[in-house]
């Protein structure tokens, strides 16, 4: 597995890799409810993703093997972590843990001495068990559960 930049005609990609991670893995926040889900995939289209990855003041980083895009992950120059999520086809693997050094190594590099980011339900035991703290209580997006505002003193 790498880790690399994506590029524009990465977005197809990318973005079912987000609307499978989502649909299928994140079942805790959006209880397969129609409404929840349709505003939470309403972003992610091959368009919009296309839109972040030549965001500037955002770095989105892909986890490849061969062909395939294992993973997406995004942060921005502030050390805000906007993305994470695995494809269901490699979960368990640590392409989420590898993702995540990779967007904590970008902030470092860009002098932040902290990343924070918002985790879902379903990734949040992830979260603590990398070292991230709970920020203050949960604010739900789109009717999930989740919304958990975290963040984590990065190492020099």
């Amino acid at each position: 597995m790498d880790i690399r930049p994506a590029v524009i005609g990465d977005a197809p990609a990318a973005c079912e890799v987000l609307r499978r991670s989502i649909v299928e893995l994140c079942a805790p926040d959006h209880r397969n409810e129609p409404a929840i889900l349709e505003q939470w995939l309403a972003n992610k289209t091959p368009e919009i993703v296309a839109s972040w990855i030549g965001k500037p003041g955002t770095t989105m980083l892909l986890a490849v093997e061969d062909d395939a895009v294992l993973g997406v992950g995004s942060v921005t120059d502030a050390g805000e972590i906007t993305l994470n999520y695995v494809s269901p086809d490699a979960r368990l693997r640590g392409v989420s843990r590898t993702l995540i050094g990779a967007l904590e190594d970008r902030a470092r590099h860009l002098g932040n001495a902290r990343c924070h980011l918002s985790s879902t339900e379903t990734a949040r035991q992830f979260y603590l068990g990398l070292g991230y703290t709970e920020d203050g209580p949960p604010a739900c997006k789109f009717g999930t559960t989740g919304g958990y505002p975290m963040s984590k003193a990065l190492v020099t």
